[in-house]
């Protein structure tokens, strides 16, 4: 049987279904740290012209820290190349793929928009969701039987993204289908997703579900998420949301940003810049958290006595969050565009080149973290990346981390014992690191 060279394999989506391919990632990263890998047609894309992957921690956070270098804009900051010149142009629009100074200026709005007084709410509500959502799942049974994923880690940033965004509770379902399509594309279990139920929802909900695409129906494949006409709900909802805000303001963030005018020129934020903005904690701020409950889930599962550390000390939770975020590592790869010719690592890489960053390998980095694959509740310092680094800097970071520690707080004070009922299924995506299903049982 011919083996794959290592960069295939770390490219292929197909193979993350069976878990990330660590050992590859590792001698790549010992013989290669930034090795180019040549974009193969897969699962019905085309193929591209090949990128640079930068595999140590080191190197990745020195791209991540000069954006005049590595722009996030020039081809924005996934790996494929948008699709046309007009998607290109939209989806620099969206926070993410901004470079200084357009992109300080909507960080600096969006930052002051998350107000001490937001945020103390926010905490509080989140706690609050976290023990009604194991309110429903455990009930006053002894014992039982859930799916991780679906039951405990799907909800909670559902609501919390709702009441970030003011979307009505009703809607939130909306914004896992969303995610589910994104995220998902590379993985006919979620490109077609479908989950809300159009009769619960609100008015809004049921004129932007009036432009849901369909499935082509010689290929069966949705059109292209990651462009404005491959995801016309939502932003059909997102501009319904923003006209309604406008007139009817609440103490959401999103809200306080739309009131917002920029001390600098005193312009507001515009309708395409609140839409790719929705776009952003719809998709981004869903799916990273909610595929990193799960995760630390499997975490604990396959490391069952540092459950029983937690729930004999509640205070390595703020660490042990910290470690299932670096052990499982949500979003594992995020691209730049190199701006002049240079060189990451010793490799001389040329102006327009695609420079892309791999956090799941730089999290695994020997050279940074001792004994990295061992799973480690009281690793300190742990200067992970899942947030990524830089002017980039996930402004949600905060948030995720609050969501990790209230869920797995009632999960841990609820149960004495946790134990796989079944094998995971992961997505399959070379981008999130997803778990579509963990079915677990659980003793009270």
């Amino acid at each position: 049987m011919t083996t794959r060279p290592d960069t295939e394999v770390v490219f292929d989506p197909a193979t993350y279904a069976d878990g990330v391919p660590f050992g590859a990632l590792a001698r790549l990263r010992r013989d290669r740290p930034v090795v180019w890998v040549e974009e193969t047609p897969v699962l019905g894309w085309p193929e591209g012209p090949g990128f640079w992957l930068v595999l140590s921690h080191a190197d990745v956070e020195h791209v991540l820290n000069q954006p005049a270098l590595f722009s996030s804009s020039l081809g924005a900051t996934q790996i494929r190349d948008p699709a046309t010149p007009e998607a290109l142009r939209y989806v620099r629009n969206m926070m993410l793929n901004m470079d200084p100074p357009e992109h300080i200026r909507l960080r600096r709005m969006l930052s002051r928009s998350f107000t001490p007084r937001a945020v103390a709410g926010l905490e509080v509500r989140i706690r609050r969701h976290a023990r009604t959502i194991c309110d429903r799942t455990f009930g006053e049974a002894a014992e039982g039987e859930c799916d991780f994923a679906k039951d405990l880690a799907a909800d909670l940033p559902l609501l919390t993204l709702a009441d970030v965004l003011g979307v009505p509770a009703e809607d939130r379902w909306l914004l896992f289908d969303w995610s589910n399509r994104v995220i998902g594309y590379q993985d006919p279990d979620y490109a077609t997703s479908a989950e809300f139920d159009p009769g619960t929802g609100t008015g809004m909900a049921a004129e932007a579900l009036r432009l849901r695409p369909s499935p082509d129906p010689v290929t069966g494949r949705m059109p292209d998420p990651r462009t404005r006409e491959g995801m016309p709900d939502l932003y059909a909802y997102a501009h319904l949301l923003a006209e309604y805000k406008r007139r009817h303001p609440g103490g959401d963030v999103m809200s306080i940003l739309l009131a917002q005018r920029d001390e600098t020129d005193g312009g507001r934020v515009s309708a395409e810049e609140f839409e790719n903005l929705f776009w952003l904690f719809a998709v981004a701020g869903n799916e990273t958290l909610r595929n990193g409950l799960p995760g630390g889930c499997v975490a604990l599962l396959e490391n069952p006595g540092a459950a029983d550390e937690l729930r004999a000390d509640p205070g390595l939770l703020s660490s042990a969050v910290d470690e299932m975020l670096r052990w499982w590592t949500p979003v594992m790869t995020f691209r730049r565009t190199a701006t002049d010719d240079c060189a990451v690592g010793g490799q001389a890489i040329r102006a327009g080149d695609k420079v892309v960053v791999s956090f799941i390998s730089a999290n695994r980095d020997g050279a940074v973290f001792g004994d990295p694959d061992r799973f480690d509740i009281r690793r300190r310092p742990n200067p992970h990346l899942v947030f990524g680094h830089g002017p980039h800097f996930c402004l949600g970071a905060h948030l995720a981390r609050t969501q990790m520690s209230a869920l797995f707080s009632e999960v841990l004070t609820r149960t004495s014992s946790l134990s796989a009922a079944g094998p995971p299924s992961y997505l399959r995506s070379n981008f999130q690191r997803g778990v579509k299903r963990l079915p677990v049982t659980w003793t009270a």
